[in-house]
């Protein structure tokens, strides 16, 4: 994987036990976690703050312990974790055996147990880690049992999972499997394989499983059972107190300041505030991205929940996608947001002295209130001014290019913060710019059809070639007399089969045979670095509207898609990236305060682009208009034969996350259906971080085939679509659940294949 220019800075934990009066969200935390005192739903609770390598709020609350009598809680009070087990120790035990190479999560599970449901189960490792599993939620605990082999014989044996289907169910038999995993392929106990490898190199010298005696007066107890035993220093989870202690679900014991170096390190990408480091910045960033199948209404990291019903933890502020945590049963919470360099732990026992009380509310509104103190979500809460590419190179006075002849691959859309143009910039700077090749739409971005001619910049004069006339669509040797080196800069939408990145392909192939240095100023991903949506694209489908096979969301900005293009084509070009700086990959375009510009006659709109990669996979339908000619290009679709009520409601059905429709009639006046008035659909996204265009495509596609069978002629959109088998699956009218199934396994070998070349976190 390539990593970012740029990583987290590595810095040295501070622990102070801040105030009211030092950190502003202070007394609004205290009334928060008071309240809950007062009211009953916890004895006491710890929290700590962190943000930006600070521990900005570190307090203890309430009592300890209310039974056998009252004890004050302490800020080192040693908490049982519950199921932070399953992220702390069992999913960073899988991470250390994942970067050794001695598990892979597409294998299956029988790999490494072969045993699992006698042998004959196709569930991978990655679905246990999503809890996609279909598992049941635990093994059966009457009559009791005891043994950690019982346990282990008992996941190994449960009932077989339904895979008709796959949903969501979060299922602690998942983590037992993968603790044992961990014990076969570690060598020893998952207890001492975490301590080995993550606890004890981040100084977790307070983290362990089975806690000794010594060390009861610090813990805080859970529930009073039945026979009147209170449990403390004792696991409160059945399952793993049947087993002795020690589970990959539970078990597990710690202390807020020993959590807060372990979310430390993983906010520096690996590193812990001492210098160690423990995992590689690849694995954190794969491990705490959503994994979770396509068009599935959660968003699972590998361990880590990210968006689901169980993230209530998360609150009302920190991103839903990008910042993730989990939840343990005994009251136990951490979440962490990369994007604002913050993590919030909360530790209470609120199932002491017995259980049924909720502490949902409580873990949201403080993690609400932490998020609006640290400005969770917005690009000024941890990042610099975004930077293009261009702005780099204009900072450093253009030097790579001293006493070149240039050639610049660019268009409108080349401009700097100050939306000053490349090319005016360059030649201000000395930069000899011999020659100007501009894409489909032409250098100002105003044509849209078939033919552009080739013309001259009229501020400059120079040359400006099309490599979008006639046929031509790649500069010619013509062209490249007298040019040293070419240079890429256009702004892209994210969307496959929007042309400028072929461009950039093909240039890219020619420099090779030129033996000409290829650059690429590169610039953020308008519709998110976050993102991979289906479908792919067969190779045997690949063209000018589909250079590569890639979804038609990839997730990817173009100095990505180059370096991608470069090696897995292996074209032999002479390639450097000049990074855009300053940007996250879960930004979108209007948080990075850089100027937008339309970047084609028809993109006039940030929601056009977030919407384009769905509607733009039938636009090649003569008899279906996807709104061109209209105000509203790519945010509305109709046809004459469509009945907009009857769409809406289709559409509305399929329960796409994040957007909603509405029936409109319009006239477009030009393109597709010119001077008709046709009904259709004007589509809305209402949350564009959950929003799945991939997924609103199909179901588009699917649903109008359903309603109108025979209107629309698929195959006339193949080279868009990309995927033969998903235009068979529709006309055949197979459930859009079955379609999206597949499409996710293509979209998971994109995905890995896609982590190699990422150069942004």
């Amino acid at each position: 994987m390539t990593l970012p220019a740029k990583l987290p800075a590595l810095f040295a934990l501070t622990l102070c036990c801040a105030n009211a009066q030092t950190w502003p969200g202070g007394p609004a935390l205290d009334d928060a976690i008071n309240q809950a005192v007062a009211q009953g739903k916890i004895p006491g609770a710890v929290l700590l703050v962190g943000h930006r390598g600070e521990v900005v709020y570190r307090k203890a609350y309430g009592n300890r312990a209310l039974l056998p009598a009252s004890e004050p809680m302490t800020l080192d009070t040693i908490f049982d974790c519950a199921s932070l087990t399953k992220v702390v120790a069992t999913t960073s035990s899988i991470m250390k055996l994942f970067e050794d190479g001695k598990i892979r999560l597409a294998d299956k599970v029988t790999d490494y147990l072969p045993e699992f449901q006698n042998g004959a189960s196709d569930l991978t490792v990655r679905d246990l880690m999503i809890h996609f599993s279909g598992l049941r939620p635990d093994v059966d605990l009457v009559p009791e049992w005891s043994g950690y082999q019982t346990g282990i014989d008992k996941a190994l044996h449960d009932k077989p999972a339904n895979l008709a289907e796959k949903k969501f169910v979060y299922s602690d038999i998942n983590f037992l499997l993968l603790g044992e995993m961990v014990r076969r392929l570690g060598g020893e106990p998952l207890p001492d394989f975490a301590r080995d490898h993550v606890f004890a190199p981040l100084g977790m010298s307070e983290t362990r499983f089975q806690p000794q005696d010594i060390l009861r007066p610090r813990i805080a107890p859970t529930e009073k059972l039945v026979s009147g035993e209170i449990l403390r220093g004792t696991v409160h989870d059945p399952t793993a107190r049947f087993m002795g202690g020690v589970a990959g679900h539970a078990g597990l014991f710690s202390t807020a300041d020993d959590l807060a170096k372990f979310c430390q390190m993983m906010l520096n990408l690996g590193t812990g505030a001492n210098g160690n480091r423990v995992f590689s910045p690849g694995t954190v960033l794969k491990f705490t991205s959503p994994h979770t199948p396509m068009g599935q209404p959660v968003l699972r990291g590998l361990g880590w929940d990210i968006d689901s019903p169980l993230s209530g933890n998360r609150g009302e502020l920190f991103p839903a996608g990008t910042s993730y945590g989990h939840t343990g049963f005994t009251g136990t919470s951490i979440w962490i947001d990369p994007g604002s360099q913050t993590y919030v732990i909360l530790l209470a026992n609120s199932v002491h002295p017995s259980r049924g009380k909720s502490i949902t509310s409580l873990r949201g509104r403080v993690a609400t209130i932490v998020a609006a103190q640290v400005n969770a979500g917005s690009p000024l809460s941890a990042a610099p001014p975004t930077l293009t590419g261009l702005d780099i190179w204009e900072a450093q006075g253009f030097k790579a290019v001293a006493g070149k002849r240039v050639g610049l691959i660019t268009n409108h859309t080349g401009v700097d913060r100050n939306r000053n143009r490349n090319i005016d910039r360059m030649r201000a700077a000395g930069v000899n710019v011999t020659a100007i090749f501009s894409p489909e739409h032409g250098i100002l971005g105003r044509e849209d059809q078939l033919n552009v001619a080739s013309t001259k910049d009229a501020a400059t004069g120079i040359r400006v070639w099309s490599l979008y006339e006639g046929k031509n669509r790649r500069p010619t040797a013509e062209m490249l007399r007298g040019v040293d080196v070419l240079v890429f800069d256009i702004a892209d939408i994210g969307a496959r089969y929007y042309t400028y990145v072929s461009t950039m392909a093909y240039a890219m192939e020619e420099a090779a045979k030129a033996k000409i240095p290829f650059y690429v100023l590169d610039r953020p991903n308008p519709i998110t670095g976050t993102h991979v949506e289906g479908p792919m694209i067969d190779h045997d489908q690949l063209s000018f509207i589909g250079y590569f096979p890639l979804p038609v969301r990839h997730g990817m900005t173009v100095g990505e898609l180059a370096t991608m293009f470069n090696a897995e084509n292996q074209l032999g070009a002479n390639l450097t990236v000049v990074r855009a700086e300053g940007w996250r990959r879960e930004e979108w375009f209007d948080e990075t305060g850089l100027p937008w510009v339309n970047p084609s006659p028809n993109m006039r709109t940030l929601d056009a682009a977030v919407l384009y990669p769905a509607v733009g996979l039938l636009e090649y339908s003569n008899n279906y208009s996807v709104g061109r000619g209209t105000d509203s290009p790519f945010e509305m679709v109709g046809a004459e034969f469509i009945h907009g009520g009857d769409l809406c409601r289709e559409l509305t059905n399929r329960a796409v996350q994040g957007f909603r429709c509405y029936p409109i009639t319009f006239q477009p006046t030009a393109s597709m259906l010119a001077g008709k008035t046709v009904e259709g659909i004007r589509l809305v996204v209402t949350d564009r971080d959950r929003f799945d265009a991939g997924r609103l495509g199909i179901e588009l596609m699917s649903a109008v085939h359903k309603l109108y069978p025979g209107k629309i002629d698929f195959s006339a959109n193949k080279k868009l679509i990309g995927d033969s088998t998903l235009i068979h699956e529709i006309e055949q009218g197979l459930p859009s659940a079955r379609v999206l199934t597949r499409q996710a396994d293509g979209l998971k070998l994109f995905r890995a294949k896609r982590s190699k070349y990422l150069l942004y976190r």
